[in-house]
């Protein structure tokens, strides 16, 4: 009886020291000095985490959107184990809690476009402070966030909103990008699932695709309701735009993986986006 209340209690002592630990893992902080542009003054403020690694090997930052359809935020497995992943491989990561659910009399993106493009100007504003190349800034984005990814490589020279203080005069173009079975980039499913599978559609026109487009690396899955065509035409977009792309398309593979590391067939797609970033020296 000792012994098991002993072991309990070691037990007890090791959950505790671990969610101190994981409670430590990140600082959050405001993301606009006040309320965001568009929003009433009682609005909840967005804001990001920021995940740094115990031993730092990269001077890259990689901003990481979760998905959620514009409705809400898919945090635990698109935000969270992508930032303890890339920490683990000595990356510094933030998490960006872009603002949902989509707001009324606007286009669904909107509030959550002007939020990315200030993400990436407070990002290129600390990048002393947290000791990061402002030039080695990536975008990752999961489902809605791919098209949020999407929106932030390839607009950057729009702008979203007015400036509001000193940090705005930075660029916000970023510098690679990962979108991550993005939703809505076609015109057949450009607010929902696809109808016709994506196989003949176009896609949709939220993309300026201007001089600043980085490097990307696309993931998807065959299967997923929002078509990998989607990614498939982005790629070629980029090549002939002879832009370095890569696109990893999975078969019998469909939406919302994430995370998740276990599968065989598709839990190592971390490992190939963290690779392709070595391979371009991010």
């Amino acid at each position: 009886m000792i012994r098991t209340l002993a072991t309990l209690l070691a037990a007890l002592a090791v959950a505790i020291s671990t969610n101190a630990r994981d409670a430590r893992a990140f600082d959050e902080f405001q993301l606009w000095p006040t309320v965001a542009p568009g929003e009433p003054e009682n609005a909840p403020k967005p804001t990001y985490e920021v995940w740094k690694p115990e031993k730092k090997t990269s001077d890259a930052c990689l901003v990481v959107a979760p998905g959620g359809g514009y409705y809400v935020l898919a945090y635990p497995h698109e935000g969270e184990l992508i930032a303890k992943y890339f920490n683990s491989k000595g990356v510094t990561v933030v998490i960006l809690k872009y603002r949902v659910p989509r707001r009324e009399g606007i286009p669904k993106h909107t509030a959550a476009w002007q939020d990315a493009q200030r993400m990436v100007r407070v990002v290129r504003s600390r990048a002393k402070e947290w000791d990061i190349d402002p030039n080695k800034i990536g975008f990752m984005g999961f489902s809605a966030g791919g098209h949020l990814t999407l929106m932030t490589a390839t607009t950057s020279q729009t702008p979203a909103y007015e400036p509001v203080d000193e940090i705005d005069k930075l660029p916000c173009n970023v510098n690679f990008a990962v979108p991550v079975y993005p939703a809505y980039v076609l015109e057949d499913g450009a607010d929902c699932e696809n109808v016709n599978k994506g196989n003949d559609s176009k896609l949709v026109g939220d993309f300026a695709f201007d001089e600043k487009t980085p490097p990307m690396c696309m993931i998807h899955g065959d299967d997923d309701q929002y078509s990998p065509m989607g990614s498939v035409q982005v790629y070629a977009k980029l090549r002939k735009m002879k832009i370095p792309a890569e696109i990893h398309v999975f078969a019998r593979t469909g939406h919302g993986f994430g995370g998740s590391p276990t599968d065989n067939h598709v839990g190592n797609w971390l490992d190939r986006v963290y690779y392709w970033m070595q391979k371009l020296d991010f």
